[in-house]
């Protein structure tokens, strides 16, 4: 008998970085696996931006790996609480299958949405950025 040798969820660690280089947008870059096992630090230090109430809060997938439902969770949370302060949330370099996961879930077509003041911004998805 031969075992498979399937890959695992959380087999690369996550990585956070954040850019504050302009205070009113700051940028997360995430890296590795988002996933069940992983996503308490992203999910943290969302919160901890949007506390701050910035005008734009942007997640940059360049480096991602892997996602789960609990990854997806993050964003859609990002999301909530980003209408709630009146901060747009942009995704930056979403990679293919996350932006198939996306547009499958209806999360594409919730982060498209206005925000309540009227404005909205609308990159398509596939594109290098997504709102």
């Amino acid at each position: 008998m031969v075992a498979s040798r399937r890959r695992t969820p959380e087999a690369t660690p996550l990585t956070i970085s954040v850019d504050r280089s302009d205070p009113g947008v700051p940028v997360i870059r995430i890296g590795g696996d988002l996933a069940f096992a992983t996503a308490t630090p992203l999910r943290t230090e969302v919160d901890r931006l949007l506390a701050g109430a910035p005008r734009t809060l942007v997640l940059d997938f360049r480096d991602l790996i892997f996602i789960d439902s609990t990854g997806l969770s993050v964003i859609v949370h990002a999301w909530r609480h980003g209408q709630q302060s009146g901060t747009a949330i942009q995704l930056w370099e979403t990679p293919r299958f996350l932006a198939t996961i996306l547009d499958m879930t209806g999360v594409a077509g919730l982060l498209t949405r206005p925000q309540p003041d009227g404005r909205s911004d609308r990159p398509v998805p596939g594109s290098s950025a997504l709102a």
